[in-house]
């Protein structure tokens, strides 16, 4: 065969190659247009890592594992349950889940996921840019209501361990998702307490218990549901105590099991009622809550302790209604507030 000859030879397969591509490009257009192929949509939906699951072969797998007994298991390790004196900085029997549920890996939540990315953060109320770990500092002093985890433990670097890796490789569109809590449509007028304790009965007495003390089989073990009031909960310095962030959390995850970010159970005015109910009650008291937001027009409009920046009561700034706080703050320092 001659030059020529293989050099049209090579030329008629060239185009009979381009022939057949474009024809089974027309033709998968067609059939997929009328039907005689199916798409088939990809399964494969993104999720938080799991212990169970995604673990094996991390290079800190021991230090997340740790990090997250401390989150599942809180007054095991840190707290009144463990074994060690010098190991109980948690001064209640809560969990870190208890807030963050299921191991701070649900939307709606407080979620994990995501979080370590957005450290270090400027935070209102310490006034100055702060760390994670200062981060974990506060839900110690106020929602565990004890004090400081230092930052040089194996507790606290499996904590800071654990979130890192919940916050690896998180689609872009997913982090507003799992980040913080869903913000309710605020009613405009005093959150009612009557009605709140009716709502509680209904939803909240089968978990919690009529007197709100949580329910655990004996004092040395876990709450199987957490204390909403009384000395085994939260202090009145922690975010929960908050009307405001405490009905956002409980419009997207109560009733437990039943309620989903996207899927709640309550309305947003039922949840203000009950949040107002829960947060009536007595509990411990934070020491030296005053120091709190140095710049006192940054503090959240729905924080019930003084002092403010403006002549509204202590029992509006509790209870509500909120909006006229609100318009306030807008008018005479140009800050727009939703809390």
């Amino acid at each position: 065969m001659g030059k020529m000859d293989k050099l049209l030879f090579r030329i008629r397969l060239l185009l009979s190659t381009i022939v057949l591509l474009v024809f089974s490009a027309v033709f998968g257009l067609v059939a997929l247009h009328t039907g005689l192929i199916q798409h088939k949509p990809n399964n494969l939906v993104w999720k938080p890592k799991s212990i169970t699951t995604d673990l094996e072969g991390e290079e800190k797998a021991s230090l997340i594992k740790l990090g997250y007994d401390v989150i599942t298991r809180t007054p095991e390790l840190i707290g009144p349950l463990a074994e060690k004196e010098e190991m109980q900085f948690a001064g209640n029997n809560l969990t870190c889940q208890s807030c963050h549920l299921e191991a701070g890996t649900k939307p709606g939540s407080g979620s994990f996921v995501g979080v370590y990315n957005r450290f270090p953060q400027y935070r209102g109320r310490e006034d100055k840019m702060g760390t994670l770990e200062e981060r974990i500092d506060g839900c110690m002093e106020r929602s565990m209501n004890g004090q400081k985890l230092p930052h040089n433990t194996l507790e606290m670097k499996g904590m800071i361990a654990y979130m890192k890796w919940l916050s690896e490789d998180v689609p872009e569109e997913k982090l507003a998702e799992y980040k913080g809590y869903v913000a309710i449509d605020l009613p405009e007028v005093k959150a009612d307490l009557s009605k709140g304790e009716t709502i509680f009965q209904k939803y909240c007495i089968v978990c919690h218990g009529a007197d709100g003390r949580g329910v655990r089989p004996n004092e040395g073990a876990l709450y199987e549901f957490p204390p909403l009031w009384g000395n085994d909960s939260y202090n009145h310095g922690a975010g929960m105590h908050r009307v405001i962030t405490a009905a956002e959390f409980i419009k997207s995850n109560m009733p437990f099991q039943q309620a989903t970010y996207d899927k709640p159970v309550l309305t947003d005015e039922e949840a203000y009622h009950v949040a107002a109910y829960i947060n009536s009650f007595d509990r411990p008291q934070k020491a030296n809550p005053e120091a709190d937001f140095p710049k006192k027009e940054l503090k959240p409009v729905s924080t019930p302790y003084g002092p403010w920046r403006d002549n509204f009561s202590a029992e509006q700034h509790k209870y509500g209604p909120f909006q006229p706080i609100m318009e306030y703050y807008k008018l005479t320092f140009g800050i727009e507030k939703k809390k």
